[in-house]
């Protein structure tokens, strides 16, 4: 039987949010508790160490009864017991919060509040919280180092310093005449680019896209978006970035970033005829999902030099096969979904979040 001296957390059921489970309720499964441990294990080896040690910076919210919700009925049917919320795609409307009995707080698991009737919620007397999360400024790092690393050629150049090394690749090594010129890229490597002034697509300005515009801003990058609703105005000046319809964008943009979730709408959104209309030698750089891109029309475009470029986490197919036709390719980086990493980003997010929740509950 529920323990009715407990608070009740009514909580979205995404992978990372299932932790507050684990660190909150003491009824949490066993085996979801080991599997998460060894999620864990290569950067926090001691996962039971992590939750006693945020369990106490959360006095009063320990134990808990914590319910996973997946759907927008299994929201309601908890709603009238919960004393906070943990949202990250659900939403909470008006007529959802009139049922709420003892609901205090809503912890957005992110900062966007679009799928939360924040008026409601103050009409109410429901505070209302956000995070920046971690992973997604890891996922926006993640996209800039990848730009870096194809404008300055890294994954096809580093190591490569000697005479014999770079014959390997195709340069052959030329001295200058020093008494008139400098000796830099004495390997006389073509081909190199700057960031400074060059166009970036990003399709899907959401939490990451946003991440990654301030990022590109602070490199001197023009930047061009596109999704279903333009931003206010006072939004996009905050960005630095101007709206553009996909076809204008593809045809602008020297760097084009896909930035969206995988859907029956968005798989395969840049297809063949996509594709083509892009800038000639633009590069893409996807840390979303692998299928908003379609995998044949992508190496057609690379093999024809339509394309300059691409860099993938995550991977079409993972673990990846040695024999897969992008590795084979030198104009191609593909990483091993890393981008959110270090695994830090979500156990410190937990943290923050149970902490303020704590806070919020106690008040």
């Amino acid at each position: 039987m529920p323990d009715a001296t407990r608070p009740v957390l009514v909580v979205e059921d995404d992978p990372f949010l299932r932790m507050l489970e684990l660190v909150l309720d003491p009824d949490a499964s066993a085996e979801r508790r080991a599997a998460f441990a060894d999620f864990f294990a290569h950067e926090e080896p001691d996962f039971d160490g992590y939750c006693a040690r945020v369990r106490a910076r959360a006095a009063g919210l320990f134990p808990a009864q914590v319910r996973m919700v997946d759907t927008v009925e299994e929201l309601h049917a908890n709603l009238a017991d919960g004393h906070a919320v943990v949202l990250e795609s659900l939403p909470l409307t008006r007529e959802a919060l009139a049922a709420v009995r003892r609901l205090k707080v809503v912890q957005k698991f992110g900062v966007g509040l679009s799928n939360i009737d924040t008026q409601a919620c103050a009409a109410g007397g429901v505070k209302v919280l956000t995070i920046r999360r971690r992973a997604n400024m890891a996922c926006a790092e993640h996209a800039i180092g990848l730009m870096l690393a194809q404008a300055k050629m890294l994954n096809r150049l580093i190591g490569r310093v000697t005479v014999e090394r770079l014959a390997e690749a195709g340069y052959r090594y030329k001295p200058f005449d020093r008494r008139h010129t400098a000796n830099s890229n004495w390997a006389r490597i073509a081909g190199i680019r700057l960031l400074h002034g060059s166009t970036l697509g990003i399709i899907g300005l959401g939490e990451i896209g946003r991440e990654l515009a301030l990022r590109a801003a602070a490199f001197g990058m023009r930047i061009l978006y596109f999704q279903r609703r333009r931003l206010p105005a006072a939004e996009e000046q905050r960005l630095q970035a101007t709206y553009a319809d996909l076809d204008a964008l593809l045809a602008k943009s020297d760097w084009v970033v896909p930035q969206l979730p995988s859907s029956p709408s968005t798989r395969n959104l840049l297809d063949r005829a996509r594709l083509a209309r892009i800038k000639p030698g633009a590069f893409i750089v996807n840390v979303s999902r692998p299928d908003v891109i379609d995998r044949a029309a992508l190496i057609e475009a690379l093999k024809s030099g339509r394309l300059g470029g691409f860099a993938l986490d995550p991977l079409y197919e993972a673990p990846g096969r040695s024999d897969d036709e992008l590795l084979a390719l030198d104009n191609v980086i593909l990483t091993p979904h890393i981008a959110a990493q270090p695994r830090s980003n979500a156990l410190d997010d937990i943290a923050d979040m149970i902490e303020a929740l704590a806070k919020e509950m106690a008040r």
